[in-house]
């Protein structure tokens, strides 16, 4: 359903990004970003549900800077090499890739555009929604929110959080409730990456239920 494209960032950093177009007119733009692993199987699979809704998606490669065509597993030896990327990049970067692909979703619709992220892309949906660059951000289990949890949003979000989440206390769930009373904050009788069918934390019912959510939210504030 997909094809592979080339964006230009900014800086002239040129990254790949994985593109799945609906069958007919795109009702609007959407990003979606990517969990530490790249832009795997799960992601591809996942933008082109988006697409299926009738969306334009586009998945930007934001490892590209440092590994092109990245695609890693879960555990192991990946997951290693997966957190390391991080650091390498920076969330800087990170951004000017993300506004590419926004950039790109604008430019082939000619209409709105969302942007819907996945534990760092939550935290990068967050961000894009910060800076005012998206019309409308859904953030699952962004892990980095909480730091900037004071800052002001241009851009109406939603975030989806797993109650038995190891890598997100309540702790910052509540301190991004208090600085943001307007934000939608869900909790799923889940764990962390519960929307990612390749993970034993995969948990079904919460993932259908937040996409329903995250569908009727990004319709609601993109058409």
């Amino acid at each position: 359903m997909g094809e592979f494209v080339t964006l230009k960032a900014s800086d002239g950093h040129a990254l790949g990004a994985y593109v799945a177009r609906p069958e007919g007119e795109p009702i609007a733009g959407l990003v979606i970003i990517q969990e530490i692993f790249g832009v795997n199987q799960h992601i591809r699979n996942v933008t082109d549900q988006y697409a299926k809704a009738g969306f334009l998606a586009v998945a930007p490669a934001l490892f590209d800077r440092v590994e092109r065509g990245v695609e890693l597993k879960y555990d192991g030896s990946d997951r290693e090499k997966a957190l390391s990327f991080m650091p390498k990049i920076g969330i800087e970067a990170m951004n000017l890739d993300t506004d590419a692909a926004v950039a790109y979703a604008r430019a082939e619709t000619q209409k709105k555009t969302g942007i819907v992220g996945y534990c760092l892309g939550g935290s990068i949906a967050w961000l894009a929604a910060v800076r005012g660059t998206v019309d409308a951000a859904v953030g699952y289990y962004g892990g980095m929110i909480a730091k900037s949890a004071d800052a002001v949003l241009k851009a109406p979000v939603i975030l989806h959080f797993g109650s038995k989440d190891d890598h997100i206390p309540e702790e910052q769930r509540a301190k991004i409730a208090a600085a943001h009373p307007e934000v939608p904050i869900y909790l799923y009788e889940a764990g962390h990456g519960f929307n990612c069918d390749q993970k034993p934390s995969f948990e079904p019912r919460s993932a259908a239920l937040a996409r329903e959510r995250s569908l009727a939210f990004l319709k609601e504030h993109l058409l």
